[in-house]
């Protein structure tokens, strides 16, 4: 079997040095307790690699907070009453995409993207990010591409901009311009 590029060999082509190795590393925990047992295992990870021997990445990290508990902030705003907002948002950009699903159109739809990120891009749009009008400068704000015509759009247009003409077609804009949706941060 193969597994993230690794052969993983099934049955054990030698159990009794299979035994060995988890026999030692069993007393190794024992007697020495984790924090050695890790460093060993850390350790030999980094000859494996510089070996060349075909070991998967380590891809996670000890989660640690920064910010203990009790300092945490309270929340900016009404999270209910934004929570009630965000499925609003989520179901008018569900409609802007369904709408754009017709026969020869051929725009596809990620409204999972969108649903999935509603509430990070709310709370930064309704918090944290700024428009030009601030002292300190407006800023920029990148959102995944194929999410950003359903995402942008269905709150501007809750909030009366841009035209439902315009909501009807921004997903199939032929031009750069045309494609852009309206700006949506606060001042």
């Amino acid at each position: 079997m193969i597994r993230e590029g690794v052969a993983s060999y099934l049955p054990d082509i030698d159990p009794d040095e299979t035994g060995e190795w988890l026999e030692s590393f069993d007393g190794l925990l024992a007697r020495s307790g984790p924090a050695r047992a890790r460093y060993l295992m850390l350790r030999l990870l980094e000859r494996a690699n510089a070996g060349r021997v075909a070991i998967p990445a380590l891809t996670s990290t000890d989660y640690v907070n920064t910010i203990p508990t009790e300092n945490e902030p309270w929340f900016p705003g009404d999270e209910d009453t934004e929570r009630r907002f965000r499925a609003w948002i989520r179901w008018n950009a569900a409609i802007m995409v369904h709408r754009a699903q017709r026969p020869g159109v051929g725009v596809g739809g990620h409204i999972s993207t969108y649903a999935s990120s509603a509430a990070l891009y709310e709370v930064g749009f309704n918090h944290f990010f700024r428009g030009n009008a601030h002292p300190g400068g407006g800023d920029q704000v990148f959102i995944q591409g194929h999410a950003s015509p359903a995402s942008t759009p269905a709150p501007s247009w809750r909030a009366g901009s841009p035209p439902i003409s315009w909501t009807d077609s921004v997903r199939r804009r032929a031009t750069p311009a045309a494609a852009c949706p309206p700006t949506r941060t606060r001042a």
